[in-house]
Parts: C-alpha cells; sequence; structure tokens
C-alpha cells in the first residue's frame, strides 16, 4: 500500500517539542558517553555515534571484555533497553523521567548486568550544561513527538544510505551525533585538511581537530535550533573552497546560511515536496557537487553510479 508523503513524512515543528528534544539529547548523551568510554578510538570520532533502527536509536554492540552488550532506544515502545551478548537485558520506561533520572536507572542496570563504567557528566555541545546526575531540570517527553522525530531519522536514514552508494572513496556510515544532535553522512576526497580552529562549545580542540583531520563534504539532518529554528538538511565543506557559497543548490528552498557557513534545505520543503526522496537527493547531490567542483575533487576516481539492490557495481 502507497502511504502518501505527507504522512510518510510528518510535521515536527521545533517548538512543539522543544523541550522534549533538549532532555533526548542529553539522553542519548549519556548512552553515547556510555559507548565512548568502553570504545577504542576510530577515526573522525565514529566510534562515539548512534545508529537509527526500524524502533528508535542503538549504540550496536559495545565491548566489554570478552563479551558485548549494547543499549537501545525503542522511540515505539518508548523503553531503554541494555540487552548483552550473555543474554541478560534490561529495561525501563523514556517516559516521565528527568535526565538525573535516567542516569541514575542506566547506570544502576549497568552495574546488574556487570558492567563496570564511570563517563564523563558533563555533556558536550549543549549551552549551560548541567551535570547528569544533578540535572532534575530537563524532564519532557512527548511520546508523539518523539514518534515522528524517529520515523523522520528513517527515512533520512533510507536516503543518505541511497546517495552513499554513489561514492567510491572513504565515506562515513550513516550516523546519529549525540553531541550536535544530527544524523549524518560525510564523504572524504583523500586529502588532508588544514587543522580545525575548534571553539566548538563544551568539546574539546583535540576531537575538532582530529574529526576534520581530512577535506570533507557532509550532510545531514538536524531537528533545529538558534539560527536556524526549524528543522533542516544542512551540508558543508571543510575547508570550504573559493565559490563554494556561491554556487546552486537544488531544490529552489535550499539556500547558503552565511550565520552556520552552510546550505541549508529546510525540512518542511522536502515534506511537502511531490517526490520527497527524490527532493533530498537532489540536495544532497547539488551541495556535494559544490564541495567536489571548487576544491577540485579527483570526481572520475570517487563516483560511482548509484547502487541498485541486487545488482552488482559494474567495474
Amino acid at each position: 500500500m502507497n502511504t502518501p508523503a505527507k504522512t510518510r513524512w510528518p510535521e515536527l515543528p521545533t517548538e512543539a517539542w522543544r523541550d522534549s528534544c533538549a532532555t533526548l539529547q542529553l539522553f542519548t548523551q549519556i548512552a553515547g558517553k556510555i559507548r565512548l568510554a568502553k570504545s577504542p578510538w576510530l577515526n573522525h570520532s565514529w566510534h562515539v555515534t548512534l545508529y537509527v533502527t526500524a524502533r528508535g536509536l542503538t549504540t550496536s554492540p559495545i565491548p566489554d571484555g570478552d563479551r558485548t552488550f549494547q543499549i537501545d532506544f525503542d522511540f515505539i515502545d518508548h523503553l531503554l533497553r541494555i540487552s548483552t551478548s550473555d543474554g541478560t537485558e534490561r529495561q525501563f520506561a523514556l517516559a516521565e523521567q528527568s535526565v538525573a533520572s535516567f542516569y541514575s536507572a542506566i547506570m544502576a542496570d549497568l552495574n546488574e548486568l556487570g558492567v563496570e563504567i564511570v563517563i564523563d557528566e558533563m555533556p558536550n555541545e549543549v549551552a549551560d550544561p548541567i551535570r547528569f546526575s544533578q540535572d532534575t531540570q530537563h524532564a519532557a517527553y512527548d511520546a508523539d513527538a518523539v514518534r515522528r522525530f524517529h520515523q523522520i531519522l528513517v527515512n533520512c536514514d533510507r536516503v543518505f544510505k541511497q546517495f552513499r552508494t554513489g561514492f567510491l572513496g572513504k565515506a562515513s556510515p550513516v550516523h546519529f551525533f549525540w553531541g550536535s544532535f544530527d544524523l549524518a553522512v560525510t564523504r572524504f576526497s583523500g586529502r588532508a585538511a588544514p587543522q580545525h580552529p575548534g571553539g566548538v562549545p563544551h568539546l574539546p580542540d583535540a576531537v575538532a581537530h582530529e574529526a576534520y583531520s581530512h577535506e570533507v563534504s557532509s550532510a545531514g539532518f538536524w531537528p533545529g535550533g538558534g539560527a536556524i529554528d526549524y528543522p533542516a538538511f544542512y551540508s558543508y565543506a571543510y575547508p570550504e573552497p573559493p565559490g563554494y557559497r556561491s554556487t546552486p543548490a537544488r531544490p529552489g528552498a535550499a539556500f547558503f546560511s552565511e550565520a552556520l557557513g552552510e546550505f541549508i534545505l529546510p525540512y518542511d520543503a522536502v515534506r511537502m515536496a511531490a517526490d520527497p526522496d527524490k527532493a533530498l537527493l537532489d540536495f544532497l547531490q547539488s551541495s556535494y557537487e559544490a564541495a567536489a567542483i571548487n576544491a577540485n575533487w579527483n570526481r572520475d576516481a570517487l563516483e560511482c553510479a548509484p547502487g541498485r539492490p541486487g545488482v552488482v557495481r559494474a567495474t
């Protein structure tokens, strides 16, 4: 059965779930910091991210000695679930939890499961951070908004993964960064980049230096806030090549934000499009081309035809 695009790509105005979004971001930061504390460093902080699932977000398996465990956010039944490779499990409700309560519950469950861990309790990349164990201020959880947010992530994950198939060079997984609270996919030219200036709020400069050690074109989805106070897709290049910001991006609703130094496509422009997947793919491709053309990437060596299910890529 074909579902109307407006239903498959639901409304999610930032203002309507701002408090719940802030709380959920901090929940994901706790899970992400648990993965960070247990995982060996992988280039560009890829070892800390979360991944979209059919039910929510997951850490994927985290090493713990000779076993593994994983943390799953279930945005359908609104549960936090911890599973181990030896068959044990704990879960608790996401609703009606302050950040302090969530932190206490997840750390208690990990302790019961025999996972010994200490994390940095200070949130990253948020204004006015509060230690997780002391944060009773953030406690909103709008289950319907979270469900719609998950549906958007599912859609973005599908389209971003399709976009990723058209590139032979180094490319990131499609993954969710809990610090900036966005789903992203990144392409690399293969060339080293000048050192990033750092200065990201509540993020060590060394992390930014390592994350941007090589030339990139990166795109993603963000639920909004600050200079762009609505859900939007973004795309940027580091370092930004001359001519980049004056290169047109598609579709027509896309624009270059001088405030952010990024191309922006409002989510509602995709949601209301006759073919949302195509509109988003056009944005991803055209903004990538703005980087690749202006920075003289070796496109013949890096690009290929988009992948198709069950069809081997021609060589």
